[in-house]
């Protein structure tokens, strides 16, 4: 007997919901960070050239086309489990490149920014291992 079935209907309900609200928080963050990108691209290159990266316009570029991918499937639940392991490692990336180890002794919040950004990466590694629900959930892309 897997947990789905075991669960009562008012428990199913719940959890129902608290995917939906999950998935809605993972587009909303996603994006926020793409509308940000589109309003000021050239800001988004800056930050990315100072961190020493090489092309930041386009790299800022892929980056905000990879967010829309992102949110589009966080929305409809299409390619869920992998969009989440995908936006796992790429939050992953962001925390070490934009808030490791080498900003802490210039500004400690960083050190709070880069711990941040592991909560995060847990809630997409969860979200990837138990997928999109079964409400509002197009199947494409399942990795069950």
């Amino acid at each position: 007997m897997t947990l789905e079935t075991a669960q009562s209907p008012a428990q199913s309900s719940w959890t129902t919901a608290a995917i939906l609200i999950g998935r809605l928080i993972f587009a909303a963050v996603f994006l926020m960070a793409v509308v940000f990108k589109f309003a000021d691209i050239g800001a988004t290159a800056g930050y990315i050239a100072a961190a020493g990266f090489p092309f930041p316009l386009f790299l800022a570029w892929c980056a905000a086309l990879l967010e829309v991918v992102l949110v589009l499937c966080f929305l409809t639940g299409a390619f869920f489990s992998w969009a989440a392991l995908v936006a796992a490692a790429y939050v992953l990336f962001l925390g070490f490149a934009f808030h490791g180890p080498s900003h802490w002794a210039a500004n400690q919040a960083e050190f709070g920014f880069f711990v941040d950004h592991f909560t995060f990466v847990a809630g997409l590694l969860f979200a990837a291992a138990h997928g999109p629900g079964r409400v509002l959930a197009l199947r494409l892309g399942s990795m069950s």
